[in-house]
């Protein structure tokens, strides 16, 4: 059965973060939204019901029968069970909203749809940038015990001082940690595969350290955080989500957070997550093009892919920066960096396309990425039309 991952209508509430990817592609807890699902109802087959200039990288649905998902939330065991026993037809709706149907993807018509049936019970639902943050320690025990069960921890070194019950520490074949204190009375920590906790660090649960991942020497972390694969992150960090491939390697503070990929803190680059006079953060909101209460005290970055900071920069609590933007002018950059921007500040020229292509493609490399044709069209059709 194809599993097809819809967008529906929350895309554009999720920019800049999905100028780059569908919603079924952002991480939150230990997996992204679609590896959860794929993991969920053990299907491998997927495509995606996005924005068309995205199809190209990500597979459209074929036509055929599928299950048309919405993966922007947390299932109960029971709406887990709902889902699995969909009918040809048939459709389950949360406060008004499709979130799973058993369709025919050949000439995708909600009339198709003969039977809807509610979803009572409360579900966590991420509709913004910062829910991932903010409802990230439950994300990280449900993919938790999702990963976890049945299955046996590797042991903590006796190197490192360990606080909290043993079954709430669970690491992976080929991670490493020696001299560092590990605290899960506070929240899960999961350690993935070949990560490393380097010596010195400070990790206070709930925390995901995903697959090839480090935390670097003396690296003070605070739940609940998520460090995709394949980052290094050292400093202070508070409540953060880190989609992959983007380092933070040194000292600084950053809280209440989500960066994407292949983007880079230089040294000493600090975000403020709280204002001076303790009221709620506003953050650009892409639909409505103006500033919008969060209703959040506690806010900071929000970044997407392929953008850059300068050591010593200091961001503003509130900041959203767009993609492939550089900052590294003297003073705090505007609370809007927008995307491709050189220099970080409102009127500064655009970064050459041309130029941005080469950046991102050695980036990339270090990893053994390559950028795509597909990635390059993404690439123009946002310094186009943003």
């Amino acid at each position: 059965m194809q599993l097809v991952f819809s967008d529906a209508q929350y895309w554009e509430d999720f920019l800049p973060l999905t100028f780059t990817r569908p919603v079924a592609e952002m991480r939150c807890g230990i997996l992204t939204f679609s590896e959860r699902w794929q993991k969920i109802l053990e299907n491998a087959e997927i495509s995606f019901f996005t924005e068309m200039y995205l199809q190209g990288k990500f597979p459209e649905p074929a036509k055929k029968e599928s299950l048309f998902l919405v993966t922007n939330f947390l299932p109960t065991e029971n709406v887990i069970q709902q889902i699995k026993d969909l009918k040809q037809g048939e459709a389950l709706v949360y406060e008004d909203e499709l979130v799973a149907a058993k369709i025919n993807m050949d000439g995708f018509s909600l009339h198709q749809i003969e039977k809807m049936t509610d979803i009572k019970e409360e579900l966590i639902f991420f509709k913004k940038p910062t829910d991932l943050f903010t409802y990230n320690k439950e994300a990280i025990d449900f993919d938790f015990a999702l990963l976890t069960k049945g299955r046996v921890s590797q042991e903590l070194s006796s190197t490192n001082g360990f606080l909290g019950n043993k079954e709430d520490l669970y690491i992976e074949e080929g991670a490493q940690i020696e001299f560092s204190t590990i605290n899960t009375k506070t929240g899960k920590i999961y350690i993935g595969k070949n990560a490393e906790v380097m010596e010195g660090c400070n990790l206070r649960g709930p925390i995901a350290l995903c697959e090839e991942s480090k935390f670097n020497l003396g690296a003070k972390i605070y739940g609940a955080t998520t460090i995709g694969p394949h980052c290094k992150v050292g400093g202070e960090v508070n409540n953060i989500i880190i989609f992959g491939y983007s380092n933070k390697g040194h000292d600084g503070f950053v809280g209440n957070s989500v960066i994407g990929e292949w983007c880079n803190l230089g040294a000493d680059t600090n975000s403020s997550n709280l204002k001076n006079n303790y009221a709620p953060v506003k953050l650009w909101n892409y639909r409505t093009k103006s500033f919008e209460d969060t209703g959040l005290q506690f806010a900071g970055l929000i970044m997407g892919d392929h953008s850059k900071t300068a050591i010593n920069t200091q961001l503003n609590t509130g900041t959203v920066v767009g993609v492939a933007s550089n900052i590294f002018k003297e003073g705090f950059p505007p609370n809007l960096v927008e995307s491709f921007s050189w220099g970080g500040f409102k009127g500064d020229e655009k970064f050459k396309l041309d130029k941005a292509y080469e950046v991102a493609e050695r980036a990339m490399a270090r990893r053994k990425v390559p950028l795509t044709d597909e990635d390059k069209a993404i690439f123009k059709h946002i310094f186009d039309a943003y």
